[in-house]
């Protein structure tokens, strides 16, 4: 045997075992297994790195000695003798641990498994692997844990090599998956569980392959062949598993059943926006009167967070506060859709009542029978049987079901025990159905905005109807009176506030005279409109007497005591063309401006006196020049007045507008109204212009 060029093969010299052993890449290096060999005669002839590494002797020096007197106690010398004659002789191979002696003179015990070899030319030789005994039962005692530990854990745990195949799993991982360990090795991800977003997983996986930095703790939600009608969340961990010596073997996952906590959470999470979907509706539905707003305010509120579309559709008679539900006749039911909503552009919305316009729906509709019986109807799965009960013709369900319609609610709106009309869902995109937490969702939303719609629609109804009696009690389009042209303009708040008492008059009077009135009762609503009546007609019988203008305003005041809404401003004119003058006397009142041609338009600078009602007041009665061609401007506060300017500034913007160019009397007044006044403005406004003619 080439003893010396098998030695070279073996591993480095003497001088280079001075380096230090390189590092352990596999478990034979963890175990640094040595290996010796024996002649007949019981002497050295090969020695490996490992033998120096786990007995001290070099090469040099135990290459050629006795192994029993260089590495055995003399107590077991003749036990090893016998063990060395026993391997030769017979060819059995011995197993065992064996006390050996150290170069620093300590004992060391090894496992040893001893055997004998033959070459080529008949010689035997003995063979002897050795390794430290604590290192191997470390060894065995952290595989024995290892494997039932992998075997017996709750949690899931695979091993998959550098492409991503299966190459060992536990039964937590084959219960987990729904599918035995057979079924995993060799696969991918994508192959063994196809429910899965496996793209994703993979993803990690090549990442934490690359960096070598765990990804811990990610989500993984997703269906398994055991139960593949049903999701299920998964915790899962990726690991790089490498060698001792680094070199890359592949990816260790754990995977944890989360799918009750995931369960707990997205209903935590559902509930909480439901509650902050209660509570949004509390502060965005009903902020106005207006009944169309607030049927918008609550389709925008449900979607998309409840639906993919939603309307709201409103039983016509109760637009018409018709008695009883008013939802049928012969089991008709009319509808108006108020407002429709959508959370994309979907040509569902096109299936949906046109807005504003009447609709009249048959007795098998669901709408109509949620309004007729005033409870609500949940279709979780609309199937085509179910489609023409939904849409209101067959074109409209076409356009359902390519719009991918597959879940259907309508709840009723009621008020003090009235149905209003109904909230219609559909769920288009979202790919979940509605549930009986939607339905209570969706209830509890049609209930707070059935009180802001019925609110808006009886506000509705009383301000119709005092501006009915309002512009019934106005004076018809003024005619032009001696010396005098007249344009004049009413025009109520923005729809979402009352009425008011705003009015003015236009009185004629003996000698071609001409009484010229604006008036402004505090407050609004039916009483403010009757209130106006009162004191116009008061104001008109008064007129006729020929009395001086503060004198009409005295009379006017004592007989506004005892009305219900008493307070009021008025401005009170009295013109003679004969005279070519004004005798102008204001209770209260926002002061007139004059405007004459070549100069700028000024506030007259009469005096305020007090409100019509307060009692006990005098007025005064200024006379004021109205030559050919001036302008007496009069006006409620309606005009001028807003939340965010003082009185003083939009007093100035007034003048401003009115010093333009010459305009017609009724392009001025509506000039000012359109500059002046916004289609909300919660106040109405008079204006009476009046310009001096020769």
């Amino acid at each position: 045997m080439d003893t010396e060029g098998f030695q070279a093969d073996l591993g480095p010299s003497e001088g280079r075992a001075s380096a230090g052993p390189p590092p352990p890449r596999g478990l034979l290096d963890v175990l640094a297994v040595a290996a010796v060999v024996l002649d007949a005669s019981g002497r050295i002839v090969l020695w490996s790195p490992q033998a120096q590494q786990l007995l001290g002797y070099t090469a040099r020096e135990a290459l050629g000695r006795y192994a029993a007197r260089l590495l055995v106690a003399e107590e077991d010398f003749d036990r090893v003798l016998q063990l060395f004659a026993q391997v030769m002789d017979s060819g059995e191979t011995w197993a065992g641990i064996f006390p050996v002696r150290h170069k620093d003179g300590s004992t060391r015990l090894l496992e040893f498994r001893n055997m004998r070899l033959t070459d080529d030319s008949g010689s035997v030789y003995a063979l002897g692997l050795a390794t430290d005994q604590a290192t191997l039962r470390q060894v065995e005692r952290d595989v024995a844990l290892s494997t039932r530990l992998v075997s017996q854990s709750p949690i899931g745990l695979a091993v998959l090599d550098t492409d991503l195949r299966y190459v060992a799993v536990n039964p937590a991982l084959e219960r987990i998956n729904g599918i035995p360990a057979e079924a995993h090795i060799g696969r991918r991800v994508r192959e063994a569980m196809p429910f899965h977003d496996a793209e994703a997983v993979e993803a990690v996986m090549h990442e934490v392959l690359a960096t070598g930095v765990p990804q811990v703790d990610q989500s993984v939600v997703g269906r398994t062949p055991a139960d593949p009608d049903h999701d299920h969340a998964w915790s899962a961990s990726y690991y790089r598993l490498e060698a001792p010596g680094g070199t890359i073997l592949g990816v260790a996952v754990s995977v944890i059943d989360v799918t009750d906590r995931h369960r707990a959470a997205t209903e935590a999470y559902h509930a909480r926006q439901r509650l902050a979907l209660i509570a949004d509706a509390s502060v965005l539905i009903g902020t106005t009167l207006d009944l169309e707003q607030t049927a918008r305010e609550l389709a925008d509120i449900v979607v998309p967070d409840l639906a993919d579309v939603a309307a709201v559709d409103i039983l016509d008679t109760t637009l018409h506060h018709a008695p009883g539900p008013g939802a049928s006749t012969a089991g008709q039911s009319v509808f108006r859709a108020l407002a429709v909503a959508a959370a994309y552009d979907t040509e569902a919305v096109d299936a949906a009542d046109p807005v504003g316009e009447p609709a009249r729906y048959e007795a098998d509709r669901l709408v109509t029978r949620c309004v007729t019986t005033g409870t609500p109807v949940l279709v979780q799965h609309v199937t085509p049987d179910e489609l023409p009960r939904i849409a209101r013709d067959d074109e409209s369900a076409a356009r359902l079901t390519r719009a991918g319609l597959h879940s259907y609610m309508a709840v009723p709106l009621i008020a003090r025990g009235t149905v209003l009309g109904a909230l219609d869902l559909k769920r288009l995109r979202n790919p979940l159905p509605f549930d009986d937490d939607d339905l209570v969702l969706a209830g509890e939303l049609a209930n707070r905005a059935a009180v802001s719609i019925d609110n808006a629609r009886w506000y509705q109804r009383e301000r119709t109807t005092a501006l009915t009696l309002q512009r019934t009690l106005l004076p018809q389009r003024p005619q032009s009176r001696p010396g005098l042209e007249i344009a004049s303009r009413y025009q109520p708040a923005g729809a979402a506030s009352e009425v008011g008492g705003d009015w003015y008059d236009v009185i004629p009077l003996a000698d071609d005279k001409t009484a010229l009135v604006v008036g402004d009762v505090m407050g609004s609503g039916i009483n403010a409109a009757a209130t106006m009546g009162q004191l116009r007609n008061t104001t008109r019988a008064l007129a006729d007497l020929g009395l001086d203008p503060a004198q009409v305003l005295q009379h006017v005041d004592r007989s506004s005591t005892g009305l219900e809404q008493s307070i009021a401003t008025c401005v009170y004119a009295v013109h003679d063309p004969h005279r070519g003058e004004c005798r102008i006397a204001t209770a209260g009142h926002l002061p007139p401006v004059v405007v004459r041609p070549g100069r700028a338009p000024e506030l007259l600078d009469l005096p305020t006196g007090a409100p019509l009602g307060v009692g006990d007041v005098t007025f005064h009665a200024t006379t004021v020049a109205l030559a050919p061609g001036d302008q007496l401007v009069l006006y409620t506060d309606g005009l001028v007045e807003t939340r965010d300017q003082d009185i003083d500034t939009r007093l100035q913007v007034l003048l401003g507008l009115l010093d333009t160019p010459r305009l017609s009397l009724e392009g001025t007044c509506d000039h000012l109204l359109r500059t002046l006044r916004h289609p909300d403005d919660y106040d109405d406004v008079a204006l009476l212009i009046a310009r001096a003619v020769g």
